[in-house]
């Protein structure tokens, strides 16, 4: 079979398409036979930093769908020729792909493949930061960083169906704003004004709930736009910034509290908990709440150029691989 990896760190150009072995499946696993792969930003920092890489050659992608190839000891509930969809812990970039079955979810109804393919790492995501997590409540306001991505982009139709009294997102440039504003989103800033726009929009009492996937002077900035009670939920640190630790003198004040969200944190240790947010995720899409827009499209082949995409800071929606040429 086909797969990508890179065997050195560095630009999109250190991914390589090689032959490799059709893997089998474990003990409570399943091999899929790839249609789709989701491209992530977790993807390119793992090719550049060595982000969750514990040796190289390594092999990229979080999110598949496709049909069940094959099933190992001790898996019920899942067939060979079943339509699914699954969080894996990386691999995705090839043709088959190894899965444990606790994050393998049946094709939703109503979607194909292609659009479900979008679905395992944004909308539990975006469902937890809102819901769970950022505890949002009707009538309250919240600002996204990064309004124009796969999970910016369903966070503000799950924040407008809860009720926000106001969604604000922040984007990379302005050209990203149409999109984000056709996704659920009252205004959009620029991340180089955006705690000054927030302090005009609000007339200074600042927002309910940030939603932070960015870290460092960005995370400070939104500890800063947050009200009185405010609440700001930390999901990555695109910024690569050092860790920014916040205690008593930020948070007693006024009130504000910080939490975090990692989704592979959360398949990791309580896969059960990451099921029924996915279930409770995925029916948003089935029900029409929120849709996914799949804006480009590659042959696993070009995967390089899926990552000069996402890594030039233009692309808006979400990204995908197709494993037929």
């Amino acid at each position: 079979m086909r797969a990508v990896e890179f065997q050195e760190y560095g630009g999109p150009e250190v991914l390589k398409v090689v032959q490799a072995d059709v893997p089998e499946p474990g003990p409570g696993q399943v091999t899929i036979d790839a249609a789709h792969v989701g491209v992530n930003f977790a993807d390119l920092k793992a090719r550049a930093e060595g982000y969750r890489v514990e040796s190289l050659p390594f092999r990229p992608g979080l999110e598949v769908s496709g049909r069940v190839r094959a099933v190992g000891d001790g898996v019920t509930g899942l067939r060979p020729g079943q339509e699914v969809v699954a969080l894996v812990n990386g691999g995705a970039y090839a043709e088959v792909v190894v899965a444990e079955t606790a994050t393998v979810f049946p094709l939703p109804e109503g979607l194909d493949l292609r659009t479900a393919a979008a679905l395992p790492t944004v909308l539990p995501t975006a469902h937890a930061l809102l819901h769970e997590v950022g505890r949002l409540r009707a009538g309250e306001s919240v600002l996204i960083h990064g309004a124009a991505g796969g999970i910016g982009t369903a966070a503000g139709q799950l924040a407008r169906a809860a009720g926000a009294g106001a969604v604000y997102g922040v984007v990379s440039s302005s050209a990203k704003a149409g999109h984000a504003l056709k996704h659920g989103y009252d205004d959009v800033f620029t991340d180089d004004t955006f705690l000054d726009d927030v302090r005009r929009a609000t007339a200074g009492r600042g927002v309910d709930l940030v939603l932070d996937p960015v870290g460092g002077d960005t995370l400070r900035s939104g500890l800063d736009a947050l009200a009185v009670f405010g609440r700001l939920v930390s999901f990555g640190n695109a910024s690569g910034a050092e860790p920014w630790h916040v205690g008593q003198p930020e948070l007693y004040p006024l009130g504000r509290s910080v939490a975090g969200f990692s989704i592979l944190a959360l398949a990791r240790t309580a896969p059960e908990a990451l099921r029924s947010l996915a279930e409770r995720a995925f029916r948003t899409v089935v029900d029409g709440t929120v849709t996914l827009p799949v804006t480009a499209e590659f042959p696993l082949s070009d995967a390089a150029e899926a990552h000069r995409l996402m890594g030039g800071r233009t692309s808006t929606g979400k990204l995908l691989l197709r494993t037929a040429d």
